[in-house]
């Protein structure tokens, strides 16, 4: 699991520790996240399955996408589809994507690199492994966050941010003990670099075999944490989780983690994802690419994209065309 790594933990800066009259935050619920297909066929875990919209807010759904190690002729991604209404968030761990949309946004994302898609008022896109990487195979994992947009920000104009693992905030524990890379918000002095219409904070954390990991966290957010690998515990109470494993936070200042002593071979350590923002607390009517506030807006939105008003499809060479509606 490379994304961005560190080779001395002890340059970067440390998270404070819980003080006194500081609440950990403890586990509200804890799911285990179903297994499924997406686009064309690749695998996916479904991170919010069973879980309440209120406990999300801002965000309405995330896949795990792998871990994968693909055959040549295996990697598969989506065909175009269109968004409106909310912003994806592509982030890649392990291998290569490539991406585009009908606004001309696009690029290439690999190990720690981040797509921020805002479809706003609605756009169609595509994702796909390079054709390289569909001839050779290889290792593929990554994570697609939805985040809700509020109501004034659901017709903006869409716009996408590129954002590059070498931009990503670093800081780690006050033992030195984890790896906390800031994908958006901040914590304590270290900055994200994702722009967001909604207050929120997007960290990925590896924490070293019997280490703990506290994070200062906004007492208005709400607080998820997502076992990518690995397995550990999280709250004071020291509830166990594993890999595909979602802790849903109740309130408090902090998330604290601890990564288990003895980890196996393949996973040396506690990989997390750790999720909170403000929620907007607005209506939220959502059917499959379109996250909208009322039924009826959505389907003016599924009227409008067939009548092709999300926008057209770039002339490329040997492209896929086929339009689809599938959640990704």
């Amino acid at each position: 699991m490379p994304a961005v790594t560190v080779d001395d933990l002890t340059v970067l800066d440390r998270l404070k520790t819980p003080g006194l009259g500081d609440t950990v935050r403890p586990v509200k619920q804890l799911i285990d996240a179903p297994k499924g297909y997406e686009g064309e066929g690749f695998p996916v875990r479904r991170a919010f399955a069973g879980v309440d919209l209120r406990d999300l807010d801002p965000f309405v759904h995330m896949d795990q996408m792998g871990e994968v190690e693909y055959a040549p002729g295996e990697p598969k991604g989506t065909s175009w589809h269109p968004h409106r209404g909310f912003e994806t968030v592509t982030y890649i761990i392990d291998g290569t994507f490539d991406h585009q949309d009908s606004h001309g946004g696009g690029g290439t994302i690999t190990n720690g690199d981040t797509q921020w898609m805002t479809a706003g008022s609605g756009l169609l896109h595509i994702e796909a492994p390079p054709e390289w990487m569909v001839q050779q195979g290889g290792l593929f994992h990554g994570i697609q966050l939805w985040v809700n947009l509020p109501r004034d920000a659901k017709w903006s104009a869409p716009k996408y941010q590129d954002i590059r693992s070498g931009q990503v905030g670093l800081a780690t524990s006050a033992d030195a003990g984890a790896l906390v890379r800031v994908i958006a918000g901040d914590l304590g002095s270290t900055m994200g670099p994702g722009s967001t219409y909604t207050p929120m904070t997007m960290v990925h954390a590896t924490v070293e075999p019997g280490a703990r990991l506290d994070l200062p966290w906004e007492v208005d957010y709400n607080a998820l944490v997502y076992v990518l690998s690995g397995e550990g515990t999280v709250g004071d109470e020291g509830a166990p989780v594993r890999m595909g494993n979602l802790a849903v936070l109740g309130a408090g200042d902090f998330v604290t983690v601890r990564a288990a002593g003895s980890q196996d071979s393949r996973t040396p350590a506690l990989d997390v994802l750790v999720l909170g923002g403000q929620p907007i607390r607005e209506p939220v009517a959502w059917a499959g690419p379109f996250v909208m506030n009322t039924k009826a807006e959505v389907l003016t939105a599924f009227e409008d994209f067939q009548k092709g008003r999300l926008g057209t499809i770039p002339s490329v060479h040997n492209a896929p065309t086929t339009l689809t509606t599938t959640e990704d």
